[in-house]
């Protein structure tokens, strides 16, 4: 987002589109790696050969051969006793190149990133690996490794994972799985316009709801928090696993926080289940979220107490919550 939510964004955890193993629809979480940045235009060689020909001594012309062949200059035979006319070899040495042409952005998409050659599409849930299966196979061999790269780069390169989604889905735009990836990565990219885009399309095709909370979240990072509250109060929103219930709150309370509303960000906040005895990651959360509007509330001693309650399940340490903790106590001794 454009600015610190303090732990207000949702995670990527709908249906998992892009993901490795364990990840798609109906699976758990993948494991996800990294490498380096996205691919320049040259890293296969495009773009960075010179194509101007070249005589003796290394120079350089462009239109062809123009040195001296013992007689006149311009390349001709001098017509006297001595003169050379150059070999074939020198001539096709000196024959100009055909230019290659620079490719198109829809080229370059399709193209794609270099594939990883330890990534060989096996790595996706089964479900997903199924939704491929109506394409040639060669093709959803393709698609499949592209999708099995953007699960891996996401958290650790979401751009470079953005442009292996972006290639799967120059392959297989009408797959639902292949228009989720491309939303997620984008998502984690910081492109929030296209991620919105995408996401919407998986949900035209295959009619699921798990989107919901990064769809709003966009919403909120494109400045509309009144579309993201709207999202928010989906019926569906209701059928949600706590997990995904959290998520939303999260968005809404953050919404709401983006309009100055900081009270019924408070109230929001208050109708989930912050005293859970469980301490999944949502939970902790949900307590920093409640803490940090507190505190943008005016209102530190409760804030003290609700930092210290998040930083007691917080074993992983997903939040500052200890040393937010630390600045309220100090600020009030």
């Amino acid at each position: 987002m454009a600015e610190d939510r303090r732990g207000q964004r949702p995670s990527r955890g709908g249906s998992g589109a892009g993901r490795s193993s364990g990840g798609g629809r109906g699976g758990s979480s993948s494991s996800r790696g990294g490498s380096s940045g996205s691919r320049s235009s040259d890293s296969r060689g495009r773009g960075s050969r010179d194509d101007a020909p070249r005589g003796k001594g290394g120079s350089s012309s462009r239109g062809g051969y123009q040195g001296k062949t013992g007689g006149q200059a311009g390349g001709k035979p001098s017509g006297k006793p001595g003169g050379k006319r150059p070999s074939n070899s020198a001539q096709k040495a000196f024959r100009p190149r055909t230019v290659e042409k620079a490719r198109t952005a829809e080229q370059a998409a399709y193209d794609g990133p270099d594939l990883p050659e330890n990534i060989t599409g096996a790595e996706l849930d089964r479900g997903v690996r199924a939704q491929l299966k109506g394409l040639p196979e060669k093709l959803a061999a393709r698609v499949a490794r592209h999708l099995a790269a953007a699960g891996m780069f996401i958290d650790e390169n979401p751009e470079l994972a953005y442009q292996h989604a972006l290639a799967a889905r120059a392959r297989a735009s009408r797959i639902a799985v292949v228009r989720e990836a491309a939303g997620e990565s984008a998502y984690a990219a910081g492109h929030y316009a296209e991620a919105l885009a995408e996401l919407r399309a998986a949900k035209r095709m295959n009619g699921a709801t798990d989107y919901l909370p990064i769809m709003a979240d966009c919403h909120r990072a494109l400045g509309n928090p009144e579309q993201a509250i709207k999202l928010a109060k989906s019926p569906s929103v209701a059928n949600f696993a706590s997990e995904a219930k959290a998520e939303m709150t999260l968005v809404e309370a953050g919404a709401r926080r983006d309009m100055g509303q900081l009270d019924a960000a408070l109230r929001t906040l208050e109708l989930a289940p912050l005293t859970s005895k469980s301490r999944q990651a949502w939970v902790v959360r949900l307590r920093y979220a409640y803490a940090d509007t507190l505190e943008a509330a005016g209102r530190e001693s409760d804030a003290l107490a609700w930092f210290h309650r998040t930083h007691a399940i917080d074993s992983e340490e997903l939040t500052d919550a200890a040393e937010r903790a630390d600045m309220l106590e100090r600020r009030q001794a």
